[in-house]
């Protein structure tokens, strides 16, 4: 078996310790030159190559690294720059693509949207009258650098056509089969280039075949790789496809290429192999190490797995990797140094799963007898976690409870007894929750976990910047107020730090959009409610004002899709013990006088199955989880919640059915695409469609701002309508967030006053 060779599909790019992250952010600040960026850069994606190349890696990523995005980086490989940000020589500078991506003060970011059903966000290519052409040959200065410095022979990676354009925006669909012709000279191009440099594998990832496409969808792709084929012989090609199983398996592996790679994660495709076997001209690469998850696999088990496979697939056409790139995960637990050891043990992040496939392929070249030792570790470690005081519990607590999820009224009438209550004008201001955290909140926030505050000194600061903002926030003339979260961290995360059943890590950090990096918690076992997690906060900002503050919760669905579940507790079940931790809170805010309780599900669309099959089971899931956190309240009480956009009318229904009395989404990038499923489908609540977009450093255009609204108001009631930003403003700065809301309120007067006029006609 000495030819069975080990890979990974791609590698994290923010460094141990986020360096990549706060290098861009120097940069964006103006702190470090564009040359001290890319040296910077460069040293975090030379290191991840040569703990790779240390490992024992046969065929290590590379291109697979990225300033901000790779679909974005793909775009800008071929010249796809939106008009309002091209210049006249044709080229990209870093200025261009940073503003692609953020915005400027004359031009709107191009749209985000969620990387298949994880939190990664990609910038939508727009293609509405593309003309590609290679500007720069990214794979291929990638993989000179890795051999020049480092002596790797390099994978280089490349975002595939059918990917990229189906990520894409700007074309309808039965033009499908001309862009591809279109982008297919370029595409060639490159792997020319490649193969001339003497390249002898690329990963092209294709994860679009995990959904479901037409068949003239696959007819112009197979047409496509047919010529890719005879253009670029001496090359190997390996479509890499994760997240789920090949949707149209017999289509995908009749491609003319060398190797496919799947999945193995996923059940299915273990299921979809011994249907249809696979072809004997083709190399298999075989994901199974879980690329996005963090716990420990048995060794054994996986091994097993193999076993299986090797029945349908000779030893010599195996590569043995990880699920998808490992781009999801934290990048190394070895600074986790605080973690209790029976965790630290089960836990394996990017660098570790790397080691897990590096054993596994010994396993299987020298026999199981070469890693026993290893098999045992992976074992005991396990058998210690589920016999530790971190070892879950499989009861299902909604059944024994028999909480009702239904609110006691219906929207109509609750809504009614809501307005009469709270005395909201027309076209209500609010914010989405956060407000910004400065340097300095960062900072004490620091100095108080390293002791170097005291609980009431820290406290007291917290109280200062609520103060501050809930002065702010009346002086701007808000109609509905946020005590602004200074005291969390993440959304998720805070969650995770007051919550029974949840552990967080220090340095588990992982990407979400441009520079921006989370830390899911761990769920390890049982969750419940301990205490009030959010109530003192609330109930001292509502004390300053005589405006309604909104109480602020993250939902039960985004804290799991944001959170590592252990794979041997049914994700169901995580999520209903979640919701009722969460009922707990909404009641302890009502009970102490919040009338506003927000409950936010950001990730309620991101975890939408990519099989649309599986749909109704995970929407009914997600809408009664929802309803378990929010139906316990008096129907005086308004339950809003905040979503972000990604085919809203994918789940139309599952939001109705959530029985929120108000929701925000996230909109202001591609608004007017909104707009149009209002236009279809009748909404009956109230809604909030983001007027501006935060995640661009810019402050808004008064114009930009009016024509969102009364592109809105076109299709929605203005009594149903609802005036805020498009996300939280956590990471915008002070001055850009006051200026972009007094504008925001400026309209929102004039727009209620011309309303008023209309409705009293």
């Amino acid at each position: 078996m000495k030819n069975l060779l080990s890979s990974n599909v791609g590698y994290p790019r923010i460094g141990e310790k986020r360096e990549w992250k706060k290098a861009l952010e120097k940069f964006w600040s103006g702190e470090i030159t564009e040359i001290e960026l890319l040296k910077e850069t460069k040293k975090i994606r030379l290191e991840g190559l040569r703990k790779q190349q240390e490992i024992g890696i046969d065929l290590i990523p590379v291109g697979d690294f990225s300033l901000y995005d790779h679909v974005l980086d793909t775009s800008v490989m071929f010249g796809i720059v939106p008009k309002r940000f091209q210049n006249n020589d044709g080229n990209t500078s870093l200025e261009t693509y940073f503003s692609i991506a953020r915005g400027t003060k004359n031009a709107v970011a191009s749209e985000m949207t969620k990387w298949f059903n994880t939190n990664y966000h990609y910038i939508v290519p727009e293609l509405d009258d593309a003309k590609p052409f290679l500007v720069e040959n990214r794979p291929l200065t990638f993989y000179k650098e890795a051999k020049d410095e480092l002596g790797i022979e390099g994978k280089p990676v490349l975002l595939g056509i059918a990917t990229f354009l189906k990520l894409g925006k700007g074309y309808e669909q039965e033009e499908f089969a001309l862009l591809i012709k279109k982008f297919l000279p370029v595409y060639i191009q490159v792997l020319k280039e490649l193969q001339e440099a003497g390249v002898n594998w690329v990963q092209v990832d294709e994860p679009i075949f995990v959904k479901d496409l037409s068949e003239g969808d696959y007819q112009a792709i197979s047409q496509a790789y047919e010529l890719i084929a005879a253009a670029v012989p001496e090359i190997k090609i390996i479509i890499q496809t994760y997240f789920e199983s090949i949707s149209s398996y017999e289509n995908v592996i009749q491609l003319p290429v060398d190797g496919i790679g799947i999945d193995f994660v996923h059940e299915d495709s273990l299921n979809i192999l011994r249907k249809y076997g696979f072809p004997k001209n083709k190399v298999l690469a075989v994901g199974v190490i879980d690329g996005r998850n963090v716990w420990r696999q048995d060794l054994e088990s996986q091994l097993r797995l193999l076993e299986t496979i090797q029945q349908f697939v000779d030893n010599d056409r195996l590569i043995v990797q990880s699920s998808c790139s490992l781009l999801h995960v934290p990048v190394t637990k070895k600074t986790e140094e605080t973690l209790h050891s029976i965790i630290k043990d089960v836990l394996s992040f990017a660098d570790e799963k790397l080691e897990e496939i590096a054993t596994i392929v010994k396993g299987l070249r020298n026999g199981k007898e070469s890693i026993a030792d290893k098999i045992q570790e992976s074992k005991q470690a396990i058998e210690v976690l589920n016999h530790s005081k971190y070892r879950k519990k499989t009861q299902n607590l909604v059944s024994t409870e028999g909480l009702n999820p239904d609110r006691t009224l219906p929207f109509e009438k609750r809504n009614i007894i809501q307005k009469n209550l709270l005395g909201l004008p027309l076209l209500p201001t609010t914010t989405i929750g956060s407000l910004p955290q400065t340097t300095e909140i960062r900072n004490k926030r620091l100095k108080w976990r390293k002791g170097e505050l005291s609980d009431q000194q820290y406290e007291q600061y917290i109280e200062k910047e609520i103060e501050k903002w809930i002065s702010i926030q009346e002086e701007i003339g808000m109609d509905v107020l946020v005590h602004g979260e200074f005291e969390r961290t993440d959304m998720v995360e805070y969650f995770g730090e007051k919550l029974n059943g949840f552990l967080v890590t220090k340095f588990g950090w992982v990407q979400s959009y441009g520079s921006r990096c989370v830390k899911p918690p761990l769920i390890f076992g049982e969750v419940s409610f301990d205490k009030p997690m959010t109530v003192k906060e609330s109930v001292y900002a509502q004390s300053l004002t005589s405006k309604h503050v909104k109480g602020m919760l993250t939902g039960p669905v985004t804290i799991l899709n944001w959170s590592f579940v252990r794979d041997d507790i049914p994700r169901v079940e995580v999520l209903n013990q979640i919701a009722i931790a969460l009922r707990k809170e909404v009641e302890e805010l009502e009970r102490n006088g919040i009338k506003i309780i927000q409950v936010d599900e950001p990730a309620l669309r991101e975890g939408l199955p990519l099989k649309q099959e599986k749909w109704d089971e995970y929407l009914d899931a997600a809408v009664l989880a929802f309803k378990l956190s929010t139906s316990s309240v008096e129907n005086s009480t308004q339950i809003h919640t905040h979503m972000c956009y990604s085919s809203f009318g994918d789940i139309f229904h599952a939001i109705s059915c959530l029985d929120a009395d108000v929701i925000s989404i996230e909109t202001s990038r591609s608004h007017g695409e909104l707009i149009s499923t209002f236009e279809e489908y009748t909404y009956n609540k109230e809604i909030g469609l983001g007027v501006y977009d935060i995640h661009s450093p810019r402050i808004p255009s008064k114009k930009e701002i009016t024509d969102n609204i009364n592109r809105a108001l076109k299709i929605i009631p203005a009594n149903q309508f609802w005036i805020n930003p498009d996300c939280g403003l956590k990471t915008r700065q002070e001055t850009e967030t006051i200026a972009a809301l007094k504008r925001m309120v400026e309209v929102a007067t004039e727009v209620r006053e011309f309303q008023l006029k209309v409705l009293n006609t």
